[in-house]
């Protein structure tokens, strides 16, 4: 692949060969893909893309997949203008990228695995695997069904039921561990080694990584071909994060955008925040912490790129929050009272800290600001009971509906 140098360590710079590999065998850094950005020059267009399929692989210049075979669906999300919550935040320009409507299992995680199993189907692999909080044992089981690979997916036993029922549906060999994410992710890295399967995660990360660019891509292209001034998303592993400001950095190398990447703002969980507490004590290693939040899509304590996303904070002028699990509540229902969007937990956040920002007045008012929503809130519904108004019972009567509904509703 021309547009492709090949592999290379975050650490020690290390070149590989494009493999399923993802550790460095010297200092044991993680692998990224490395892109001949004049090779792609040649051939990368606004026009081209445009002209493009609408799922994320218009983009395939910049992707490090050779024939798409998986996912094609995935991607091209909607980029809303929050005119109400915008309104409410302070915000004239604020916009919502929403992947909770992605294809085919509702999260930011269809495009990493999408990406992730077309370059595992070139390498040959005939089954898939990974270590999941839920959105991506669903998106991993419904692509491998797709695509006719076998696969097998571990997760946390106390996931939610709702996310573990969106796994079983598509028949993969789902396994429950006893533990929290980091365990289920050490137990995977053993059987990665010991079985030749696809662990999109793991021997296939540096490619499954690549798909998080694209939502830097569809935000720059859906405005105008520009970068936002701000955005504000989830911090998990940290990988969502330092791709989405690779790939803003990436449209500025190809003369795809003119202005400069925006400023990095993360969101983490209060009960899972080792990135936020580096970056606030100005560390550059992770302190692992044991998760204790309802937001488990993000609740990884020993996040593989968190060192990473505290650089990229700290070059892109960013910042960094945390929100509790009352203010996860409420950003859920606030996005949902004001744009009509259901998100799930690490919405949530999301919100609640881009509330935190705007109340600090982080944004000039007219700063294009861009808010990810990465996953669906019916996924995660259990969390919201007790928190929303119950129905009004009423019999069927005019004037019964009158008096309770009514009644209450205009006092309201």
């Amino acid at each position: 692949m021309a547009k492709i140098k090949g592999l290379a360590c975050k650490e020690c710079g290390r070149e590989y060969p494009v493999e399923p590999i993802h550790v460095c065998e010297f200092c044991f850094g993680p692998l990224e893909v490395i892109y001949d950005y004049e090779e792609i020059k040649k051939s990368i267009s606004r026009e081209k893309i445009e002209k493009g399929p609408k799922s994320l692989w218009r983009y395939i210049d910049l992707l490090p997949v050779e024939n798409p075979t998986v996912g094609l669906s995935a991607g091209f999300t909607p980029l809303i203008k929050a005119e109400n919550l915008g309104k409410e935040l302070g915000l004239k320009n604020l916009y919502i990228k929403d992947d909770s409507v992605n294809h085919p299992t509702l999260s930011f995680k269809d495009r990493v695995v999408a990406v992730a199993l077309s370059k595992a189907k070139e390498f040959g692999f005939d089954t898939a695997a990974c270590a999941s909080t839920g959105n991506l044992a669903n998106s991993v089981s419904a692509l491998a069904a797709s695509s006719g690979m076998k696969c097998y997916v571990f997760i946390p036993a106390n996931l939610e039921t709702n996310k573990i029922i969106g796994s079983l549906v598509f028949d993969p060999v789902v396994v429950a561990v006893d533990g929290n994410y980091d365990d289920v992710n050490r137990l995977s890295s053993e059987i990665a080694n010991e079985f030749g399967w696809a662990f999109v995660n793991i021997n296939v990360r540096p490619y499954y990584s690549e798909g998080s660019k694209t939502l830097a891509f569809e935000v720059a292209e859906q405005l105008g071909w520009k970068s936002p001034d701000a955005v504000v998303a989830p911090l998990a592993s940290g990988s969502l994060y330092t791709k989405i400001w690779k790939g803003f950095n990436e449209l500025k190398e190809v003369g795809l955008i003119e202005n400069n990447p925006p400023r990095m703002y993360g969101a983490q969980a209060l009960g899972c925040s080792p990135i936020y507490q580096a970056f606030k004590e100005g560390r550059d290693w992770i302190k692992p912490v044991k998760p204790d939040t309802i937001a488990k899509s993000i609740a990884i304590g020993n996040p593989a790129d968190g060192p990473y996303a505290v650089k990229v904070a700290k070059e892109s002028n960013g910042d960094m929050e945390v929100a509790s699990n009352e203010e996860i509540i409420e950003g859920i229902k606030l996005l949902a009272k004001t744009e009509g969007i259901f998100t799930e937990t690490a919405g949530g956040t999301t919100i609640a800290v881009l509330k935190k920002f705007a109340e600090k007045g982080v944004f000039n008012p007219d700063e294009i600001v861009v808010a990810y929503i990465t996953g669906n809130g019916y996924k995660t519904m259990e969390v919201l009971e007790g928190h929303l108004k119950s129905p009004i019972h009423i019999k069927p009567s005019l004037q019964e509906f009158k008096e309770k509904v009514i009644g209450q509703t205009v006092k309201g």
